[in-house]
């Protein structure tokens, strides 16, 4: 077995640390763990591995790397992390789950899917399609189940969509996806990866092992993915929703059209699609390039695009309330997808927003407002910054709170009939909550309340 006797040494224990733990165990391996926090904080964590032996460096910056010979690293953890830089000065292997879960598995049976935007509705799109279609599938990745938990129970035929993100491919080196799929790039994560470049070449990391055997679905839209056209190995499936396309997917007299091969024929009407906005438009487009690369039946792909209602916390429809509707898309946590939630919901729209500081530039999001934002309700560590971007863009009707219950009471209070609340924060969660999903909860707890 790959790891048998070998000592790895795993960084963090979230989802990704936990079926790392599962994995290495698995393999024979003798495993190491390192967490910021505490044990008696971790407690219930451990708890699932109990019986797995291991040593453990809890709540300690200095640890021993002497024997370690390869690390798993949560996706969290930076480059720029003392023990990460440390490892590579001594020529130690560091690693990120879809990695090591591509090194341990038969079938390289993966569909890999990454972009600023669009990849968690894309992924869960994606395996709706193939599931329907009646291939074993497994929906994993930064969509919130651990890729290694599955690769230790895989089957031959089983087919892996991995929604990666850019913290994940930072840290590649064989990994080759059969079919992989990039949405978009705009600027984001720029204080992990310390800039636009850096984050750039992470994402485009998916392809770098590719060949003319495998397949890249590629927005024909982005222009730093039209740019590329001349390095690609794979075999490339465009999608576009601004123009017709000679071999890819784009839109013509309100229809899907598909031209691909010698033929080129009309898929579905794109408003028999339940997914609010033209980014869903996009994602759609790119998972029926995605099931073109796999060999879906049209006839499934039409099938399952026509019942996909979308994603928990991406312009997700909650209440209304004497005429006031509330959305939560708290997977906005960043100024481009902020921008296309407000892009896809009717106005007027009071928008709360708001969180952690990734470095973003706020003007962009202002300016997309035009006219469609009545009220701009802040809260979370950059309220101050957004704030300051809105007075120096003209927009001046803000208020600021300290609590979403705060932010959902304000927002009812200040609306009238026909108003659209929407929290689409353009930041990260990571000021106030674990994630984006226990974010987008809160504001569901306290809509329901509110509706009390």
């Amino acid at each position: 077995m790959y790891l048998k006797d070998k000592r790895i040494l795993i960084l963090g224990l979230g989802i990704t640390g936990i079926s790392a733990i599962k994995a290495v165990h698995q393999q024979g391996g003798h495993i190491v763990i390192h967490d910021s926090k505490a044990e008696e904080k971790l407690k219930d964590i451990l708890e699932e591995v109990k019986n797995i032996p291991m040593t453990k460096y809890l709540a300690k910056d200095d640890i021993d790397l002497k024997g370690i010979d390869l690390i798993v690293k949560s996706p969290g953890i930076p480059p720029y992390a003392t023990i990460v830089k440390r490892a590579l000065e001594n020529n130690i292997e560091v690693i990120t789950d879809i990695e090591l879960a591509y090194r341990l598995s038969k079938t390289k049976n993966f569909i890999a899917i990454t972009g600023t935007n669009g990849k968690t509705t894309c992924t869960t799109l994606i395996g709706e399609i193939f599931k329907k279609a009646g291939i074993n599938t497994h929906v994993v990745g930064n969509i919130g189940t651990g890729i290694l938990e599955k690769i230790v129970e895989e089957k031959e035929k089983d087919l892996f969509v991995i929604e990666c993100s850019s913290f994940q491919l930072e840290h590649i080196s064989t990994f080759k996806p059969r079919v992989s799929l990039i949405t978009n790039i705009t600027p984001d994560h720029l204080d992990w990866h310390g800039n636009f470049d850096s984050y750039k070449k992470a994402k485009l990391n998916i392809m770098k092992n590719q060949d003319s055997k495998d397949y890249l679905i590629l927005n024909y839209d982005d222009p730093i993915l039209r740019k590329l056209n001349s390095t690609i190995k794979p075999k490339v499936i465009w999608f576009s929703i601004k123009e017709e396309l000679s071999h890819g997917i784009y839109i013509k007299d309100n229809y899907i059209v598909i031209s691909y091969g010698i033929e080129s024929r009309k898929l579905m009407p794109y408003s028999q699609l339940k997914i609010l906005g033209k980014h869903n438009l996009e994602n759609a487009l790119a998972c029926i390039g995605v099931s073109i690369a796999i060999g879906i039946d049209y006839s499934i792909i039409r099938q399952v695009l026509a019942s996909f209602r979308g994603v928990e916390h991406r312009i997700e429809y909650v209440a209304v309330k004497n005429g006031i509707t509330f959305y939560n898309d708290s997977k906005g946590t960043n100024c481009d997808a902020s921008i296309k939630a407000i892009e896809a919901v009717d106005s007027p729209i009071i928008l709360i927003a708001g969180g952690y500081d990734k470095g973003s530039n706020f003007d962009e999001f202002i300016k997309s407002f035009k006219g469609k934002v009545k009220i701009l309700i802040l809260l979370g560590q950059t309220k101050e910054r957004l704030k300051e971007a809105a007075i120096n863009n003209g927009f001046v009707n803000i208020y600021e709170v300290n609590s979403m219950k705060k932010a959902v009471e304000l927002s009812y209070e200040l609306g009238e009939i026909g108003d659209k609340v929407l929290l689409s924060p353009a930041c990260a969660s990571w000021d106030m909550y674990s994630s984006y999903e226990v974010r987008g909860n809160d504001f569901k707890d306290a809509v329901r309340k509110l509706m009390e």
